[in-house]
């Protein structure tokens, strides 16, 4: 890879590490409550490893050369530069490397999947390897992996046929998406659920499920399927598929015993359960038990300790169906709770404000816990802003789901930080209600967003979730509806990869469609006075122009997470925000604009707002695309919707060939936190806080023994 090219890989110089505070309210816990938390966070953390294996082949080596070195050298890396000879500019290099790589779960971005790139020398790496045999035996089973930048393909997480890297289809560098799809399709019409699972290729050309479970050969009672050897169909007619039991056998077990240990100081009968539920799962591989454990957990409502954990997101799987592992603990703010739970109650006033008709959504709004959380814990590859779980359909649209903000997360800032593409004139009032715009985003994109919409379904043969002798009428071509989801069929079956930035894009627009309501933004307390103009300063219209402003600069900087050789997305998030950019952009009457002063060389671009026609222009462009993606989902029309969305998230030959390098130049290093860890001394639990530093990261990883 060229030198100019390779420098957009390159590890953050330095990276913007920030602290996840949390000791008030981790010290206002009962003695109990600290337990119950410090137990399942070890579980959460024991867990990483089966992120490691699930990112990269060598992520899990670079983990344990990180530690080692820290333990090898106690902490004292001035010392490992002594010994290994390398300048004081190395051991930075190195440490950013090391922070960077423990703050994402891996050795690629948490948001983007790009792989990053140690700035120090392999020779120099190479150097502090040798002070310790270990470390040494560590950094040549990943040096290759850390270094290597044989392609774009290859910086990327993917499909391994389009050049891509990932560990979900572990050791089959020849598996085809054609077999990837044929195989998760065949199982999907076994009823197994895919989100605890890897595949693998063997050399005979047969497949295996690897399934995540502490035992290698579970009961037959507890299995999701009653043999685990399958002759496959169509196009692979020959070849067999065999589950495999196992996966991540260690962490699993670990996982298991801890949440064992939480379950003797849970607060109630149903976390109880949870634990139980969660424990035979991770034991046993019963992907059916852990989704009863999502059921059980929205039944728990507003707990002083809020966890989850499981194989919960897809987004990396470039499959889009297989869980990544994660795991939090947290702890409610129920000031910040208070704004929340208004909105929760006037979601039933909220929701017939959104562009279709009642066909369209659920029968009934079955009202979440929704709740303002400081992290305690977080394991994964990056800590979002908000989640709303579970992702099964049938249990949010039966049961219901949950909704939280994680405070700590939303309100942790760098100094340093900068804001690029934002006008000089615009500066004061985006800086002064950035957050308190981004709260109000959260909240309805979590709650309203995720929460709406109802999937038109033949739930059973015959049997439908809607009228289908008079069907619903589709707004978009004012004749009835020809398409919906058949039995045995999900959304994400049907949407596959597309299901997560389509969705998130769905719940940015009923974000941005709602946030114009005056009574919303009273909710969260932001009041316009009776002036229902928007083009008038005051705090409602100021957070108003701010939500419309920081989306329409979330879609710039979103051409960072755009690969120009495939010519693919690398986060779901900012894929959906850029076709909001462009959906922004093609509202017309001058709305949004982008102002530069040189079309070929627009170094100082910045998006501009009128807001005086976020009313009139901004909202009805979002309600019209904000229709058309509702009613897709709604009929299962995958083509029409991908054909929409691609055309959306297309990149202009000016945007590929000017702006995107603009963006490159001026890209912000993304957070990455360090975390407290809980101990026990005398049994009492105690929280260890760390400096945030590469230093403190490393540090923080290394006093967590389980993992």
């Amino acid at each position: 890879m060229d030198p100019d090219t390779l420098k957009h890989y390159l590890t953050d110089d330095p990276p913007t590490i920030v602290p996840l505070d949390i000791k008030p309210h981790f010290e206002a816990l009962s003695p109990k409550e600290k337990l119950y938390a410090h137990h399942v966070s070890v579980a959460c953390f024991s867990g990483q490893r089966a992120l490691y294996k699930q990112t990269s082949p060598e992520s899990e080596a670079i983990h344990d050369f990180i530690i080692e070195l820290h333990k090898h050298c106690k902490g004292d890396w001035k010392s490992l530069q002594t010994q290994s000879k390398v300048d004081e500019q190395d051991i930075k290099q190195f440490l950013n490397y090391a922070a960077q790589f423990l703050g994402n779960g891996g050795n690629f971005k948490s948001f983007g999947d790009t792989k990053f790139v140690p700035r120090i020398l392999q020779s120099k790496l190479e150097a502090l390897a040798k002070t310790s045999p270990k470390a040494y035996q560590l950094f040549e089973k990943a040096r290759q992996g850390v270094y290597s930048a044989n392609s774009t393909a290859s910086m990327s997480l993917g499909y391994p046929d389009e050049g891509h890297i990932t560990n979900y289809y572990p050791d089959s560098p020849r598996i085809t998406k054609k077999e990837i799809s044929a195989v998760s399709d065949f199982f999907e019409s076994k009823k197994l659920l895919p989100e605890n699972t890897r595949m693998r290729k063997t050399s005979s050309g047969n497949f295996e499920i690897l399934i995540a479970s502490s035992e290698h050969d579970p009961p037959q009672s507890a299995r999701d399927l009653d043999r685990s050897q399958f002759d496959l169909e169509g196009d692979l007619t020959g070849k067999t598929a065999t589950l495999v039991y196992g996966d991540y056998s260690t962490e699993m077990g670990k996982v298991a015993a801890s949440l064992g240990e939480a379950k003797q100081h849970a607060a109630n009968s149903i976390q109880e359960k949870m634990m139980d539920e969660y424990v035979k799962s991770f034991t046993t591989g019963s992907c059916n038990t852990w989704k009863a454990s999502q059921a059980s957990w929205i039944q728990d409502k507003q707990p002083t300790v809020e966890t989850d954990i499981g194989f919960i997101e897809t987004y990396r799987d470039p499959h889009g169906i297989r869980g990544e592992w994660e795991g939090f603990v947290a702890m409610v703010n129920k000031e910040r709770t208070q704004a929340f739970q208004k909105l929760v109650e006037s979601a039933p006033e909220q929701i017939p404000k959104l562009p279709w008709s009642k066909d369209f959504e659920k029968d009934k709004f079955l009202a979440p816990d929704f709740t303002s959380l400081e992290v305690l814990t977080f394991a994964g590859s990056g800590i979002p802003a908000g989640i709303n779980i579970p992702n099964y359909d049938d249990i949010r649209q039966n049961l219901g789901f949950k909704n939280v903000s994680l405070g700590n997360v939303l309100s942790a800032k760098s100094p340093t930080e900068v804001v690029p593409f934002i006008h000089p004139s615009d500066l004061e009032v985006y800086k002064a209600y950035r957050d308190p715009a981004f709260e109000v985003q959260v909240g309805l994109h979590e709650l309203l967003g995720h929460g709406c919409g109802k999937l038109l379904q033949e739930t059973s043969p015959g049997s439908y979730n809607f009228d289908h002798a008079n069907p619903p009428t589709n707004p978009l071509t004012s004749k009835p509806i020809d398409k919906w989801y058949k039995p045995g069929q999900t959304w994400g079956s049907i949407f596959g990869a597309l299901a997560g930035p389509y969705e998130e894009c769905r719940a940015e627009c009923v974000a941005m469609a709602l946030c114009c309501d005056w009574d919303i933004l009273r909710i969260f307390g932001f009041d316009n006075k009776g002036d229902t103009d928007p083009g008038h300063s005051n705090e409602a219209s100021d957070v108003l122009f701010a939500s419309y402003l920081s989306m329409a600069r979330a879609g710039v900087a979103a051409l960072e997470f755009w690969d120009p050789y495939s010519k693919k997305w690398g986060q779901p998030h900012m894929q959906a925000r850029f076709s909001i950019l462009r959906t922004f952009l093609d509202a017309g009457g001058g709305f949004c604009t982008l102002s530069y002063s040189d079309e070929n060389h627009p170094h100082d671009l910045t998006v501009r707002i009128d807001r005086s026609k976020i009313i009139s222009h901004g909202r009805p462009a979002t309600e019209d695309y904000l229709t058309k993606l509702q009613v897709y989902k709604a009929t299962a029309d995958f083509e029409a919707g991908k054909r929409m969305f691609d055309e959306l998230t297309d990149v202009s030959e000016w945007m590929r060939e000017k702006v995107r390098p603009v963006v490159l130049s001026k890209k912000q290093p993304r957070k990455v936190f360090v975390q407290a860890n809980t101990v026990l001394e005398g049994g009492q639990v105690v929280l260890k806080e760390y400096e945030s530093t590469p230093e403190g990261m490393v540090k923080s990883w290394a006093e967590r023994p389980y993992v």
